[in-house]
């Protein structure tokens, strides 16, 4: 089954944004893709939060999310929009909020970034997300013509927990769109991107943000898709474009049987024996 992957440098501007966004998954119609998958924060990509505000509304205010929508249903498109900046339910913090859409162009499942990146880097950079955004508050998965799909976002990568979780689950695809910075990209991104799929034994599909954006932060890119058995099928490397892979559903199956470990997983609830 074939999927697109689309790596975008985001700005300031929703419509825009939302925008490429369409013509990408026309694009990955006509090329024969049977999904589309964006990067984090796809529709909005802005640090300044005062001038971000006015931007981020309520899902269903959101007009550059429906064009993103109508585009789904136009193509009979399965789109995995990445994520975007919401104003949650409660109406005091935001949401980082991913969402997959069905060829009718309804949203079909939500999921809400778990782990906030609070940080302060060696390169002079602070992040503060739990200061504007709230958690969410666990794991979701959708089904889909890929098989069962888990969600998350980003810093997720970092928390293998919410994974094993996914993999107990059943999952087969996981979604993780991000925009990591360039030092931590470098480091960490291929290697915790191969691991995610190793454990878990599913594909990992992973849309980045790359470049220079206008709200002044650079991205890594590098957009992978990972199968099973942590082949690296796509890696976008650091342009802005859209990408192609095509998936063997049934190297799940195959990986599975070869390296049992759902199988022989033990439930682990007890507290670690701590030896002086």
């Amino acid at each position: 089954m074939k999927v697109a992957v689309h790596q975008m440098c985001s700005g300031i501007d929703p419509l825009l944004n939302a925008t490429k966004m369409a013509e990408g998954i026309y694009q990955a119609s006509e090329e024969g893709a049977s999904f589309y998958f964006a990067p984090e924060m796809a529709i909005l990509l802005d640090r300044d939060r005062a001038r971000a505000t006015p931007n981020i509304v309520s899902e269903s205010e959101n007009g550059a999310l429906q064009r993103v929508m109508a585009a789904a249903k136009a193509c009979g498109l399965w789109v995995h929009a990445g994520s975007l900046p919401v104003l949650s339910e409660g109406g005091t913090k935001y949401a980082n909020r991913s969402v997959v859409i069905d060829p009718e162009g309804q949203v079909r499942a939500r999921y809400d970034k778990m782990h906030l990146f609070d940080v302060d880097l060696s390169t002079g950079e602070s992040w503060r997300e739990s200061s504007a955004y709230a958690g969410g508050s666990g794991p979701v998965a959708v089904q889909t013509p890929l098989g069962l799909l888990g969600l998350t976002i980003c810093y997720d990568l970092r928390f293998p927990d919410l994974y094993s979780a996914y993999s107990k689950a059943g999952v087969d695809i996981l979604a993780i769109p991000a925009a990591f910075t360039v030092p931590t990209g470098q480091a960490h991104w291929h290697a915790m991107l191969r691991a995610r799929a190793i454990e878990t034994q599913t594909f990992v599909i992973a849309a980045a943000q790359a470049g220079s954006h206008e709200d002044g932060r650079a991205t890594y890119g590098h957009s992978l898709v990972v199968d099973p058995w942590g082949v690296t099928l796509l890696d976008m490397g650091e342009g802005e474009e859209l990408g192609f892979a095509t998936l063997d559903l049934n190297r799940i199956a195959e990986v599975r049987a070869q390296i049992p470990v759902h199988a022989n997983r033990r439930t682990i609830d007890m507290p670690v024996d701590v030896h002086s």
